[in-house]
């Protein structure tokens, strides 16, 4: 199998080596092979040179600076050519070392979703407001939508290609978490989860999530459950002003 590994980066110059080297390193179920695609959303600050000195990774820049993380992932998903669709993070916050932990279960066959889930697993330095943000949203998803999950604003989520391929994703920010737990939720998809570790940072650090952003993943997990889903379509106008560079 192939596993596609998406990285949405904006302006991380000081950790991005790091994070490449340790997704580069990163073991994989056996029979695996890794696809890196890094999408960067206009970066200002020099990521976007550091990206095109690495080979054997796709390297996608966006034209439109901070277009949204949600619009990244979207970009990197139709450029995707893999069996599995892994999302990371393009900081330090999260740990390649537990791929392993989030592939096998869709490698084994036993899930088409997998979550890594931060409160099944050791969880580092994380605010109390954003724990309590990432309780009530996953409380509000359990609710909504069904299930059981421990950990819905997670940033490793892994998928079976179909399943993405399946909805039509709209998110430009942060919204990806709730509207794709949406979307596989309404396609009658187990979330199937594992504990994986993790290492929160800080807004001083470079994190990017406001307090802005709960509200409307609150709101987009809302809307989700009451609108019709729609067809995939070519999301043409996102791709828009992209060059890739292998």
């Amino acid at each position: 199998m192939k596993i596609s590994i998406i990285i949405p980066v904006y302006n991380e110059v000081n950790v991005i080596p790091m994070v490449l080297d340790r997704v580069m390193k990163a073991a994989l179920p056996a029979g695996c092979e890794k696809e890196i695609i890094i999408v960067d959303d206009g970066s200002t600050d020099g990521t976007s040179e550091i990206l095109d000195r690495y080979h054997g990774l796709v390297a996608i820049h966006h034209s439109v600076e901070n277009f949204g993380k949600g619009a990244a992932i979207r970009i990197g998903i139709r450029k995707a050519t893999g069996d599995i669709v892994l999302i990371q993070d393009g900081d330090l916050e999260y740990d390649p070392n537990d791929y392993l932990k989030v592939l096998q279960p869709i490698v084994d066959g036993q899930a088409t979703v997998v979550y890594g889930s931060r409160f099944m697993g050791n969880l580092e330095g994380m605010k109390f407001a954003n724990w309590l943000a990432n309780k009530i949203l996953t409380t509000t998803t359990n609710i909504l939508y069904t299930c059981s999950i421990t950990d819905e604003a997670t940033a490793y989520k892994a998928f079976r290609i179909d399943v993405l391929r399946a909805m039509r994703l709209r998110c430009l920010r942060f919204e990806f978490c709730p509207e794709v737990t949406a979307k596989v939720r309404r396609l009658g998809h187990p979330i199937h989860e594992v504990p994986i570790k993790y290492n929160a940072r800080g807004i001083l650090e470079g994190k990017k999530i406001r307090w802005q952003d709960g509200f409307h993943a609150m709101w987009t997990l809302v809307k989700y459950r009451f609108t019709p889903l729609e067809q995939p379509a070519a999301e043409a106008k996102i791709a828009q002003g992209t060059s890739s560079a292998a």
